[in-house]
């Protein structure tokens, strides 16, 4: 096997149990009080407003970097809700970690994209045949490389991929030690400097869902708590699309990033929650059978198993 297919396998397959590691900003506990709903969020996901407004004050809440680490969580038993994107939820599954799917968004297509410098003059995502390609391994993210991949003709023998979680990516990409960045917002709008060229987005390639999980203890244990909860995250995301300004004002201290490139990140990535059906599941289905047919998880996952439609009322 191709050194860099056997990296990729060996890095993908490892990605819900490895990138999660330390993942979490805020100390997460492993302590279920009945009472409290612990909450895991990404900087900039939805979940982002919803704890800026206040939703659920006297929630505990944990950030993570990517949803990878976020499923880490779920699975040391640390939260009972959290945000990711369409492929660390496969990725989890492989993993064995245990989880319901209880929620989901409109697709988010634009919201994550393939950035390169401009004046390297590169035109398609096939002229990086032969370049090194830096993303996050078991993010969103890895199912649109699979994707750009497939629509160029390519393998991934014939890109130098580089796995980097966000941190990480971002001053590689700068330096020019990675020739291509695949990521997603808000990093993907902080990265969009003078210079900078979106070579391509998820457009009619990924869905790139936001995908709502939750520990199966805390469906059971704490339904009542999620469910109040989830009426008010639709509600707060209704209204943050229904606000654009008065959403940027809010959330652009709460992740710390200007107010321009907040505004210009939810316009293209803040999008209405939807209920998980059994169309949902199969299309993230479609996905877990691309992934373990290219060899990048090691065992086949039945996601209809992780479907639970019990809340899907309250994000009507």
């Amino acid at each position: 096997m191709p050194t860099s297919r056997r990296r990729l396998l060996i890095g993908a397959a490892g990605a819900a149990f490895l990138a999660g590691c330390g993942g979490t900003e805020s100390g997460a506990s492993a302590d279920s009080a009945p009472g409290k709903l612990r909450i895991g969020y990404q900087r900039f996901g939805g979940l982002s407003l919803s704890k800026a407004r206040g939703d659920a004050p006297d929630a505990e809440w944990s950030l993570f970097e990517s949803g990878p680490a976020l499923t880490e969580a779920l699975k040391a038993g640390a939260i009972d809700i959290g945000q990711t994107g369409e492929a660390p939820p496969i990725f989890a599954a492989a993993g064995k970690i245990n989880f319901k799917i209880i929620g989901t968004s409109e697709p988010v297509p634009q919201g994550e994209a393939v950035l390169v410098k401009a004046d390297k003059g590169y035109k398609t995502f096939a002229d990086l045949k032969g370049k090194t390609v830096a993303l996050n391994k078991g993010s969103n993210v890895n199912w649109l490389l699979v994707k750009l991949l497939e629509q160029a003709n390519l393998t991934i023998d014939d890109i130098n991929v580089k796995y980097l979680k966000p941190a990480e990516g971002r001053p590689a990409f700068d330096a020019g030690q990675v020739d291509a960045w695949i990521i997603w917002d808000p990093y993907f709008a902080l990265a969009e400097q003078p210079g900078v060229q979106i070579l391509a987005d998820a457009t009619n390639l990924a869905n790139n869902r936001e995908y709502l999980l939750a520990a199966p203890e805390a469906v059971t244990g704490k339904t009542d708590l999620i469910r109040t909860f989830l009426a008010k995250y639709r509600a707060t995301t209704d209204w943050g699309i229904a606000n654009p300004a008065e959403r940027a004002k809010i959330l652009s201290p709460e992740l710390k990033i200007d107010e321009p490139t907040t505004t210009r990140a939810l316009a293209r990535s803040a999008k209405p929650l939807a209920p998980i059906t059994p169309e949902i599941g199969a299309e993230l289905q479609a996905i877990a059978d691309g992934f373990t047919k290219l060899g990048l998880i090691p065992v086949q996952v039945k996601i209809a198993e992780r479907i639970d439609e019990q809340f899907n009322e309250a994000l009507l």
